[in-house]
């Protein structure tokens, strides 16, 4: 899979996520992770990418000459190499990183770890031309109810969820479909050695060897601890339990 993010800061994107399992994926080849600095793409003699708003206002705005030109160089690049590998070629999901986006969840990871090519679009400043969106933007996604100063550690976070989901990205193939969000539910606790620590015990049935005991007792412990801490992700899954 082949992560592409559109930034005015491509050390910050890379520094984040050449490092860890994510590094270690992209060294084994399971994934790509190719930061372009949009500054790159601008006509301005001084680069300049950004420009006061029409109507006044606080901030500037990206505009969306270079931001267009950056995502044609890459969606040709994209192009060429599925030409090349007798795949057919389709315009890539591009994700505009913007807290005025559906908030992202584990189902869309999910989702979007399916395709073969995906690009980033990180904003800055007081955001981009609305023009430029409009002409490239496939999907609209925020990481909460929240703003920050840049799109580049929101498009991490995705990266980092999308691509642990990536056949070979982790080394154990159990460990994304045990998660919390993978079935609706919190992940129930966990111990490791020692048995006893600071006086307390590991629960008994973790000991017993008995697997399926241990899947029950997993099981009504993620039901508990998603009714405690997650009320309403405890009802959604009432209500699909019941539908």
């Amino acid at each position: 899979m082949h992560f592409h993010i559109m930034t005015l800061f491509p050390e910050m994107v890379q520094n984040g996520l050449h490092t860890s399992v994510i590094g270690r994926a992209e060294e084994k080849g399971y994934i790509s992770v190719h930061a372009v600095n949009i500054r790159d793409y601008t006509l301005d003699k001084h680069n300049k990418v950004d420009d006061y708003t029409y109507g006044g206002g606080a901030g500037m705005l990206m505009q969306a000459q270079p931001v267009y030109d950056c995502w044609k160089a890459l969606q040709k690049g994209i192009e060429e190499r599925k030409t090349q590998g007798n795949t057919m070629p389709h315009q890539t999901k591009v994700i505009y990183v913007t807290p005025q986006g559906e908030v992202f969840h584990q189902k869309k990871a999910v989702e979007l770890s399916k395709e073969e090519d995906l690009i980033f679009l990180c904003g800055h400043y007081e955001g981009v031309d609305e023009r430029v969106l409009e002409e490239i933007v496939t999907d609209c996604i925020s990481i909460g109810d929240y703003v920050l100063t840049g799109g580049e550690l929101a498009a991490m976070v995705m990266i980092d969820a999308i691509a642990r989901l990536v056949p070979g990205v982790l080394n154990n193939g159990e460990s994304a479909a045990t998660e919390s969000h993978s079935n609706g539910l919190l992940e129930y606790p966990q111990y490791s050695r020692p048995e006893i620590w600071h006086d307390k015990r590991v629960p008994e049935v973790l000991l017993s060897g008995h697997h399926a005991n241990i899947e029950k007792w997993r099981q009504q412990q993620a039901i508990e601890r998603t009714k405690q801490r997650r009320p309403e992700l405890y009802q959604a899954y009432l209500e699909a339990q019941n539908s």
